[in-house]
């Protein structure tokens, strides 16, 4: 199987004269970009509008949810698209290749979309969330791996198709984010969801009118499941199922606790692969220092993750009650906080690049980069202290920009180098195991942001945001100092 995926991906990627592209690229390049945008719209568009339709009131068109499960439920939403994206790398590699779980996935994401707009209240909200969720991790997990297939080996153009692929990423979201906060602040809520849905059938449009551009080595199953095991997997998968059934008909997950549900589960699934890697037979000494090495980097992962999701949760509820969105006689939409980030990394992701290569060897080592993304998350918390015990929308809007161009520099230090880091530290038996532990700082963190979310009021917050930045800036010292030790740890790593 590994020849033929090298066979079609040079085939994908040739680049001879006769090659058509798009912008000096593969053409599959112009569909991936298409898709990832219309996905990325429709979900950061559902997510600003989201905790607004769960606790708004009837009279506001919203589920009257209290405020704190409602938090927690984004939360742990939030932590499932970054777990089913190991579930969904796990079938592409085993069952349906790449190409053809990024198609199945998007489907799955605008059904869900329509269930949020059109089946009414509690129904909508979990078919919706679910098929969502499912659905970007699919997407997320394998639209890059789709658009590696593209490129040769060397191709000195695969860094500027995945920059394409990238821009195409923060385009959707800015637009989703603008476009449904508006009609949800104008028209209403079932309007935002059915306009991300529509997004979404654009993108699968789209990308069914280009797939024959996407070449054979996307639709390559890398190592595929043996026949005599599906049977089995298939049980598991049912019986999985059925568990989880059986606990939301008894009562045991409910819409008050699975946020803690969501953290529970994340948390218990990263000690058991670290276990797993660290007494695994098939790991040398090397590779278990630094599997080892990853545990600090993995707690300061999520302690970012943790304050940075929170621009979806408790910055949501702070846009909606404190900020003033008065903009020369016109309210803002309160989902448009949620554009400032974007715009932000637009600008410094360019910067923070062309630092880093000047720097080439003198840049700051990993784990330095991990405690200043978490320590940076946590000044910027620490930021809002001079603007609580106000009352009332009185919180300016050109603080908040202040303050979201602090956490995304903390953005720029962690995030770009987590999954690099994963790939880095892997032993040569469990790569994809690694990557997996990456995403589940992830899950975990954004699993929290919706947990934490829940002891946030506006009465209470000097001591939450005091509380959880201080809380960020101590993780990010300790890592800071033991970052030699780290370093030793990772064994020639930097």
């Amino acid at each position: 199987m590994s020849g033929n995926a090298t066979e079609a991906a040079g085939a994908g990627s040739a680049g001879d004269g006769n090659e058509k592209t798009f912008f000096g690229h593969p053409r599959g390049l112009a569909n991936l970009f298409g898709v990832e945008m219309w996905e990325r719209f429709s979900f950061y568009g559902m997510l600003g509008i989201l905790p607004l339709y769960l606790y708004f009131s009837a009279a506001e068109g919203g589920l009257e949810m209290d405020r704190g499960t409602a938090l927690g439920i984004v939360g742990a939403y939030g932590g499932l698209v970054y777990l089913s994206t190991i579930i969904a790398a796990w079938i592409a590699d085993r069952l349906l290749a790449p190409e053809r779980t990024l198609f199945y996935s998007a489907v799955l994401i605008m059904i869900g979309h329509l269930g949020l707009a059109v089946l009414p209240g509690y129904l909508g909200v979990g078919v919706g969330l679910l098929c969502v969720a499912l659905g970007s991790g699919g997407v997320k997990a394998n639209a890059t791996a789709v658009l590696g297939t593209l490129y040769r080996e060397g191709d000195q153009r695969r860094d500027a198709g995945f920059t394409i692929f990238y821009m195409g990423v923060n385009l959707g979201a800015f637009v989703g984010t603008a476009l449904t906060g508006f009609f949800q602040h104008t028209v209403g809520f079932h309007v935002g969801f059915g306009l991300a849905a529509a997004g979404m059938a654009l993108g699968l449009v789209q990308y069914s009118i280009g797939r024959a551009n996407l070449g054979e080595a996307s639709r390559v199953v890398p190592n595929p499941l043996p026949v005599s095991r599906r049977p089995l997997v298939a049980l598991v998968f049912a019986a999985v199922v059925a568990v989880a059934v059986v606990l939301v008909l008894t009562g045991v997950v409910t819409a008050e606790n699975l946020g803690d549900v969501a953290v529970g589960v994340a948390g218990v699934a990263a000690v058991v692969l670290f276990a797993i890697l660290l007494t695994s037979s098939k790991v040398d000494g090397v590779e278990r220092r630094r599997v080892l090495s990853f545990v600090p980097m993995f707690v300061g992962s999520a302690a970012f993750f943790a304050l940075f999701q929170q621009q979806f949760t408790v910055l949501e509820v702070y846009s909606d009650e404190r900020l003033n969105r008065d903009l020369f006689g016109w309210e803002m939409p309160i989902s448009w906080v949620n554009l400032i980030n974007p715009v932000f990394i637009l600008l410094l992701a360019p910067v923070f690049a062309t630092v880093w290569a000047k720097l080439g060897d003198r840049q700051p080592s990993t784990p330095i980069k991990f405690a200043l993304g978490t320590g940076v998350v946590g000044v910027g918390f620490l930021l809002f202290l001079p603007m609580a015990g106000g009352h009332g929308n009185t919180s300016p809007l050109l603080a908040i920009v202040g303050i979201l161009a602090v956490v995304t520099m903390a953005e720029m230090f962690l995030s770009p180098v987590g999954l690099s880091l994963s790939t880095k530290l892997a032993p040569k038996a469990f790569p994809a195991r690694m990557v997996a532990l990456n995403y589940l700082s992830v899950s975990l963190g954004t699993a929290l942001s919706g947990t934490l979310a829940e002891y946030y009021t506006p009465e209470t917050e000097a001591a939450y945001f005091g509380t959880v930045g201080a809380v960020a800036v101590v993780i990010g010292l300790l890592i800071a100092l033991a970052s030699p030790f780290i370093r030793k740890l990772m064994s020639g790593v930097r």
